[in-house]
């Protein structure tokens, strides 16, 4: 069984959306951001992610 990678690190994030590791974490830091704290460990939920992207998009 093959299972599609459901989750990202805060370094994978910031690779993603093209930002340095400290704005990444800047962001991850936010109230609305999801995310899921594993331990010491921030991982943030793909599709939530998405929503996230999408709900925060600058609509003109």
């Amino acid at each position: 069984m093959v299972m599609d990678k459901t989750t990202m690190s805060v370094q994978e994030l910031s690779a993603q959306m093209g930002i340095s590791l400290p704005k990444a974490y800047a962001l991850v830091k936010q109230p609305d951001f999801p995310t899921i704290k594993i331990g010491t460990r921030i991982l943030i939920p793909i599709e939530a992610y998405k929503e996230w992207l999408l709900k925060n998009a600058i609509k003109d």
